[in-house]
């Protein structure tokens, strides 16, 4: 098994203390939060936007772009990761967002938002962290993002005016367009999936795959982790000063969130296991289900209940959330690995 870094050895402290800084920045400086605010076109946040895009770059150029025929004909992984994205995740959140926040509708409805996006972003960085296949991780990604464009608004429609009228719960009539959809998926993932496809396709061919797997892959591999954390100073800072002096408002928001993604990292990958699969495709299915797409969640949130909505405070709090919860059960991954796979869990799928 391959030595950590010293840097990937302390990831998780490197997170928490980005985290801080963010927080910091956000209440002591209320500037900061204005300033990246004001640095967007639409509903798209450059700053944000720019750090995603480099952070999910190194993982989609490390993906072998000539295997990805294996993973659509794993028919079983393909099922698993649809019944636990499409099927499983939203009514879990449904459920987690009543039972918690059944007396808050408006941070309930932000939940189930939440719940709805399926995540197209950090999860490649996640699975890269947990020595997650990927191939499946790209696969899996661009299926959920298909499906994304045409399933949110229906199920939106479903989770927020449907089932909430018929359970006698406060119930919001949504309209979201399937063009704002599909460009949150471009440009969160069809930009850097481009670029990655490109850098194996040309740099492979003129290079040489030797060069490029032993030297632009390591070399460009560090992105990843600057991006990611400044990624996350910019979110915390956006909402540090609420962060502070809502408290009680975060953890109630904080307590679902939590056993989503644990419970369904844990499904996930129990079920996984169960059906054979090997701990790289395991490990890929397990983190596309537990992540989610924030930022469709909080551009949909502010687009239709506002800025100061508490829909959008909620939505703007799942990514705070996930980040440490998320990289925690990149441990938990690795763990399970050893505990269940041993030497194994070297073999590809």
């Amino acid at each position: 098994m391959k030595k950590l870094s010293f840097v990937d050895q302390f990831l998780t402290l490197w997170i928490f203390l980005a985290m801080a800084l963010g927080i910091g920045l956000g209440s002591a400086f209320p500037c900061v939060s204005s300033t990246i605010h004001s640095l967007s076109v639409g509903q798209t946040n450059i700053p944000l936007a720019i750090g995603l895009i480099l952070m999910m770059y190194p993982p989609l150029a490390r993906v072998d772009y000539s295997r990805l025929h294996e993973v659509f004909a794993n028919g079983r992984i393909l099922t698993l990761s649809i019944v636990l994205n499409w099927i499983i995740g939203p009514f879990l959140m449904f459920g987690l967002a009543i039972l918690f926040l059944g007396d808050r509708p408006e941070l309930m409805s932000g939940l189930i938002l939440i719940g709805l996006a399926r995540c197209i972003a950090m999860v490649l960085v996640w699975n890269q962290l947990a020595d997650g296949s990927p191939e499946y991780g790209a696969g899996l990604v661009a299926l959920n993002s298909l499906f994304q464009i045409f399933a949110y608004a229906p199920l939106a429609l479903l989770f927020l005016s449907i089932l909430p009228s018929v359970m006698g719960l406060t119930a919001y009539n949504v309209e979201i367009s399937t063009a704002d959809v599909a460009i949150s998926v471009g440009i969160y993932l069809g930009i850097p999936f481009l670029a990655g496809f490109l850098s194996r396709f040309i740099l492979g061919r003129v290079m040489g795959p030797e060069w490029y797997e032993n030297k632009f892959i390591p070399a460009v591999s560090p992105i990843t982790l600057i991006a990611l954390l400044f990624t996350i100073v910019l979110m915390f800072s956006i909402k540090g000063d609420q962060i502070l002096t809502l408290p009680m408002d975060v953890l109630r928001v904080s307590i679902p969130l939590l056993l989503y993604f644990i419970a369904m990292f844990f499904v996930a990958f129990f079920i996984g296991r169960f059906l054979k699969a090997k701990y790289p495709a395991n490990a890929a299915v397990s983190f596309t289900a537990a992540g989610n797409n924030f930022e469709l969640a909080i551009a949909v949130a502010i687009s239709v209940f506002g800025l100061n909505s508490g829909q959008a405070f909620a939505a703007v709090l799942g990514p705070l959330i996930e980040v440490p919860a998320l990289i925690l059960l990149v441990q938990a991954s690795l763990w399970l690995r050893k505990r269940f796979y041993g030497s194994s869990s070297l073999q590809s799928e």
